[in-house]
């Protein structure tokens, strides 16, 4: 019974935070807890705790993780700033008079929103509040406005400048040095956030594609689902004048950001930098930054920030626990018995993150299941940028998919009384659909997800 007590562990955890206690507080408060219990009855050696001021520290001087609250900042500027509202506005405007044009507008400021500020949550809600009303009063299906808001929003989840990306890479980094030394392999190779970040944008576009292509043969065999909107266009000039004004900025931050770290420039946490810096004068240059704002942007920079590095050490107090009850050995033997070998044991870890998506955070599985099965998977000859972009990618179809599904949560708490819960739950159908068929291509193909990254870096 005691080779299990790592999986009670676990168990144990999941139970608490679904009961609603505090993440970090329930990864640190439950895993002492099993130590103590452990010590008392020989099971635990109290010598593996003694290495968490090292972990803490570790955390304070990673200089990737600085990455995080420019990012957020970067983000929540974004907001604050009104640019969402401007560029939905503006898409509406350019795609108005066709069928499925509110649709398309949605899904392309979704891809902006998610490669300016990286944050589901904002992004849903912000157009969920902005563009359903629009959706609903122009006569769209409300289930097919509903799963394409719900859709576009978490693109934020793989498309760069993406949060879970930065914290992917860090983790992914730690694994995949681990797995190298446990196969004997010392002269150890790394990946990092950029290698992440580049090996998403071709599934993050392709993602982006086919919703686009999903709505234009929505709007060609159901046009009655998608009519046009023909009292959102304007004349062209005006229109012309709009674009430029209103798409140019975020695109050039964008480029910024995003060109930099492609064309190695500048590391993730130093194009962070220049995001948060060009969120400030872009925020500025709209007459958007008061002395009041800016506070209020601070306040959430450092609320998000607080709660994700607290998560950190929850999170490490948890791995030594977990490690210490021999719980790296035990997930090592049960993912290498599994039937099917290493295809067996991806489809098993993917099944699972998936499942737990529906309960935890992408943080929370980020900090505790992918430090224990990523030495092992990687151990076994992935490749660490394609794992990641599976496991984003993974998340993010859990973030839409009924009836725990985070997406489905934050755009019910704004969606008129007219969009039913189960309006929203058939809107998100197709687009699980379309999120499980990436995840089919990336297993068949995973050159979609490395070769950027190889012909950029010539790895």
């Amino acid at each position: 019974m005691a080779e299990y007590l790592p999986l009670v562990l676990f168990a144990v955890v999941a139970l608490v935070l679904m009961l609603g206690y505090p993440v970090a507080f329930t990864l640190g408060g439950v895993s002492l807890l099993f130590a103590l219990v452990g010590s008392w009855f020989d099971l635990f050696d109290e010598a593996f705790l003694e290495a968490l001021p090292s972990r803490i520290y570790g955390i304070m001087t990673n200089e990737t993780l600085i990455a995080v609250p420019l990012f957020v900042f970067m983000g929540v500027a974004l907001e604050r700033s009104r640019v969402a509202e401007e560029l939905l506005d503006t898409m509406a405007a350019l795609f108005g008079r066709l069928r499925g044009g509110l649709g398309i507008s949605v899904t392309l400021v979704g891809m902006l929103l998610a490669a300016s500020t990286g944050i589901v949550g904002a992004t849903v809600v912000t157009m969920g509040l902005l563009s359903l009303p629009t959706m609903i009063k122009r006569n769209y299906d409300p289930a097919v406005a509903a799963g394409t808001i719900c859709a576009s929003g978490t693109l934020g989840q793989i498309i760069p400048p993406s949060i879970i990306l930065v914290l992917l890479g860090d983790v992914l980094s730690s694994a995949y040095q681990q797995a190298q030394l446990d196969m004997g392999v010392w002269d150890l190779k790394t990946v990092s956030v950029g290698d992440l970040f580049v090996g998403a944008v071709i599934p993050g576009l392709g993602l982006v594609a086919m919703y686009l292509v999903y709505l234009m043969l929505v709007a060609f065999f159901r046009p009655d689902k998608v009519p046009p909107a023909p009292d959102l266009a304007e004349d062209g000039r005006s229109l012309r004048r709009r674009v430029v004004t209103v798409l140019i900025p975020p695109l050039l931050l964008i480029v910024a950001v995003l060109g930099s770290i492609l064309a190695g420039m500048a590391t993730p946490t130093e194009a962070a930098a220049v995001g948060a810096v060009g969120a400030l004068v872009l925020a500025a240059w709209r007459r958007q930054l008061t002395l009041d704002s800016l506070r209020e942007v601070m306040r959430s920079t450092v609320q998000v920030t607080a709660m994700v590095f607290l998560i950190f050490v929850g999170a490490a107090v948890f791995s030594l626990v977990f490690r210490g009850f021999g719980g790296d050995d035990l997930v090592e033997e049960l993912l290498q018995n599994l039937p099917g070998g290493v295809v067996g044991a991806v489809a098993i870890v993917m099944l699972l993150m998936f499942l737990l998506g529906f309960i935890l955070d992408f943080i929370e599985i980020t900090f505790v299941v992918v430090p224990i099965v990523g030495p092992v998977l990687l151990a076994m000859g992935l490749d660490p940028i394609w794992l990641g972009i599976m496991i984003a990618i993974n998340l993010q179809t859990s973030f839409l998919t009924p009836p725990f599904g985070f997406a489905l949560f934050y755009l019910r708490g704004v969606a008129p009384p007219e969009v039913t819960t189960r309006a929203i739950y058939r809107g998100v159908v197709p687009f699980i659909l379309i999120q499980l068929i990436m995840l089919g291509l990336l297993s068949l193909w995973p050159q979609l997800a490395t070769w950027l990254p190889g012909a950029i870096y010539n790895q």
